[in-house]
């Protein structure tokens, strides 16, 4: 049977709630696998694992409830092991770096931040520091709104402006929250923002980022910023 790991734990705390229950349908009872100080924690596998919302709801349920008792490295879903035995001799391998990691993370979360423009304050922006775009735009409108091809530059000409705005607001809300945080990590490309990036924090000092936030978006009224966490630090375990 293949072995279903949802992260890796220091033992002493009694790291599983009872009868916790992971993925699959019906739920499967999660377990411990254990190596001296080291506990993966895990359950079987279904013959057929997909992403489906129950399952990815269930995984975060299990890492988040055992994150609340112990130190936990959290893994991302479907991370698969051939058995128990297999993840025993990982723990046995790996175990100086699981620790090492285990300490740095304890005590801290995760927050992702993702930051998108409010369309009518940056394309005002965007006019308000360019007076050649609103020369360009008077004059089209003098000319009952130009020609096609004054307004496919007069486009192009916007676009190009909102896109370095997108890259002086993202320098801009990293500079706020980097000195905030312990760490940094940059996720991947999003086309629905333009800067995606994730922090590790202590619990304690999440406050202190939820405030500057929201000073950043009162302060640039063209920015909407999406923080989700706390979050296990899933960006932060190597």
């Amino acid at each position: 049977m293949t072995t279903y790991v949802y992260g890796i734990a220091h033992l002493g705390r009694g790291p599983l709630p009872e009868n916790l229950t992971g993925i699959g349908d019906p739920p499967l009872p999660v377990r411990l696998v254990t190596h001296d100080d080291l506990a993966a924690v895990v359950s079987d596998c279904p013959e057929r694992l997909r992403p489906k919302r129950r399952d990815l709801l269930a995984h975060q349920n299990v890492v988040t409830e055992v994150g609340r008792r112990a130190p936990l490295l959290p893994m991302r879903f479907g991370s698969l092991s051939d058995s128990d035995d297999r993840v025993r001799d990982v723990l046995d391998e790996h175990a100086d770096r699981y620790r090492e990691q285990l300490v740095r993370l304890s005590g801290r979360v995760e927050y992702n931040v993702k930051a998108v423009h409010r369309e009518d304050a940056v394309l005002h922006l965007v006019l308000a520091e360019n007076a050649g775009l609103r020369s360009l735009a008077a004059a089209n409108q003098a000319d009952g709104g130009g020609s096609y091809e004054q307004r496919l530059r007069f486009g192009e000409l916007v676009a190009q402006g909102v896109r370095e705005r997108e890259g002086r607001d993202a320098e801009l809300v990293r500079e706020a929250l980097a000195p905030l945080a312990e760490r940094e990590r940059t996720g991947p490309e999003n086309s629905g923002c333009f800067l995606n990036v994730s922090y590790l924090i202590e619990e304690a000092a999440a406050r202190r980022l939820l405030d500057e936030v929201r000073r950043l978006e009162k302060t640039h009224p063209q920015l909407e910023l999406t923080v989700h966490g706390p979050l296990p630090p899933y960006s932060f375990v190597e």
